[in-house]
């Protein structure tokens, strides 16, 4: 009895145990009637609040209701740091445009405008991997009609392809 008891109390800590893998997943989208670049990053919401927290000395809460009014400022520069596109050798700068949460996860949304053709992209991500080793950024493109995929590390954060 004492065992079945000792397993009724230890069954919901396992419940509530953070998850054990480090996964972000930004789609690339190139839509050449706009010519502009598309980014949607999808990533854990308990892993940006750690990376925000240890990058800027302070104690962010996101998708509650203490979570900070500038906490979009923080997010836009975290993000600015850490993933860099450059296309066709050609360093760019996209314009952070706002973030939705759905769950545990946060998508931000981000835009490179006047893109008139895409020859090259080359994309780093080093978003969280210096918050965890295990961290692997998955980037799925789609460019030009042609749909790739890879998946960025700490030891191998950025790819580049060419059409």
């Amino acid at each position: 009895m004492k065992k079945y008891c000792l397993l009724l109390l230890l069954i919901p800590l396992f419940a509530f145990q953070s998850h054990k893998y480090y996964l972000s997943l930004t789609k690339v989208d190139y839509i050449k009637d706009s010519k502009s670049v598309q980014i949607t990053a999808r990533i854990f919401i308990d892993d940006l609040e750690t990376a925000l927290n240890d990058k800027n000395s302070r104690s962010f809460e996101l998708a509650t209701k203490q979570e900070s009014k500038d906490v979009d400022k923080y997010i836009n520069m975290y993000i600015t740091d850490l993933l860099k596109v450059t296309i066709n050798k050609k360093a760019t700068s996209f314009n952070y445009l706002g973030k939705k949460y759905e769950t545990d996860v946060v998508y931000l949304f981000a835009e490179i405008e006047n893109i008139s053709e895409i020859k090259s992209i080359e994309i780093q991500n080093r978003i969280l991997v210096d918050q965890f080793d295990e961290q692997q950024n998955i980037i799925k493109l789609n460019i030009n009609d042609k749909k790739k995929s890879f998946i960025l590390s700490k030891e191998s954060d950025k790819d580049l392809l060419k059409f």
